[in-house]
């Protein structure tokens, strides 16, 4: 399967909260192909102290980094316009669903509503 972590789980993982790790022990433990992208990247390195920022770069270089191809940002934005009628999708998570549907995988994330609403597949913890 394929999994593209979502900032949550990174920065959570960072912070050492047992339920992130449990799902990323889990994904790892399997074979799996596990993903992060340059806005999960962005993202996770844009707050914490240095230690923070330091833990956050182990863990994103056991993964695989994607870029945001221009068929992910050409989703992201369509999925922007669709929300607009309900209320506003962040760039982020719009450009992290398009990274998703591109790769054909799943988001592993603490927040699934925006992802759901993509119809993007999610695994919640």
């Amino acid at each position: 399967m394929k999994y593209l972590l979502d900032t949550t789980l990174v920065v959570d993982l960072a912070h050492g909260t047992a339920a992130a790790r449990t799902v990323f022990e889990s994904l790892f433990g399997d074979p799996n192909d596990l993903y992060t992208c340059d806005v999960v990247t962005a993202e996770a390195l844009s707050g914490g102290d240095d230690d923070h920022r330091e833990t956050v770069v182990r863990l994103l270089d056991v993964l695989e980094y994607v870029s945001t191809i221009p068929d992910a940002a050409r989703r992201a934005g369509q999925s922007r316009r669709s929300r607009g009628a309900y209320g506003r999708r962040t760039l982020g998570d719009a450009l992290i669903g398009g990274v998703a549907q591109s790769l054909g995988a799943t988001v592993v994330t603490r927040n699934p509503r925006d992802f759901v609403q993509q119809g993007i597949p999610v695994l919640a913890y």
